[in-house]
């Protein structure tokens, strides 16, 4: 059996951040070869991995971050089991890292993501890593990205919220102000599309149908109905879809007004908000 030294043990640690003992023992396995080591380690975090996929990973960190150009904006949910992890700073560090890795590399999709490579290692690699050392369920549940010519990212205290969202012109004066303020709106009203045409059908017919049930529990006669709940319809796109609702900060307008206010063709192109 090969001689292990405390110096082969520290460095693996420092290289894979699994903890001492955990090293150790995947060294004397691997017969002091520290590649094996590490393929050993994270053959330990799959296994954990897989005794914990029917365990709730409710907790988590969420982080939105942007490309230094500001054309590309990311927002990535990484879940674990507990609040205790969540509020961990290695591991708020390590949600925050995959995010920047997103948008500065303007990747699109999840494969590609868990496929990136950072510090050597790949994000799926990272993320078993981070599963074997700390014992919790962790995975990426959520990866959302918005391209255009100008993309705004927010982080909500806690980070247990995140928003990203995109407008079609930067040469607008004061564009970091106004597109802060209707990320922060975005973020506070939860609008569940960016108008009446992003809507879905389902919710459509839905609201319909309660708007004809209230008012005929109201008195009112069937043959205005429809006509009512059309009414009642109009205004759940005015609360629940981002241009027309009230803009927060001066709710005499709406947000397309307060966008137009800036430049008559100023809008908001789409925009992802995740929370736990």
């Amino acid at each position: 059996m090969a001689k292990i030294t405390a110096s082969e043990v520290n460095a693996l640690r420092k290289s894979t951040g699994a903890g001492m003992m955990d090293c150790k023992n995947a060294l004397v396995e691997a017969e002091g070869d520290a590649e094996k080591a590490i393929e050993i380690l994270r053959k330990k975090g799959q296994k954990v991995a897989d005794k914990r996929a029917d365990r709730e990973a409710t907790e988590g960190v969420i982080i939105a971050k942007i490309s230094n150009d500001k054309t590309f904006a990311a927002v990535v949910r990484i879940s674990c089991e507990t609040d205790f992890v969540a509020k961990n700073e290695n591991f708020v560090n390590f949600v925050s890292e995959i995010a920047q890795k997103a948008a500065d590399d303007k990747i699109t999709n999840l494969d590609d993501l868990k496929n990136a490579v950072i510090n050597g290692i790949t994000i799926q690699d990272s993320v078993l890593d981070q599963l074997g050392r700390i014992g919790e369920k962790i995975e990426i549940v959520s990866f959302e990205t918005i391209s255009d010519a100008m993309v705004f990212g927010y982080v909500h205290p806690g980070n247990r919220l995140a928003t990203i969202m995109g407008v079609n012109k930067a040469d607008v004066a004061d564009i970091e102000t106004i597109g802060k303020e209707v990320n922060m709106q975005i973020a506070a009203m939860a609008p569940i599309a960016l108008d009446a045409s992003g809507v879905d059908a389902k919710t459509i017919q839905t609201e319909i149908e309660i708007g004809k049930d209230q008012a005929r529990q109201e008195g009112k006669p069937e043959e205005l109905l429809e006509k009512i709940a059309l009414g009642k319809l109009n205004r759940f796109y005015k609360d629940n879809t981002l241009l027309a609702q009230n803009f927060v900060r001066d709710n005499k307008i709406s947000v397309d007004q307060y966008l137009k206010s800036a430049d008559k063709d100023l809008t908001v192109t789409g925009f992802y908000r995740i929370s736990l």
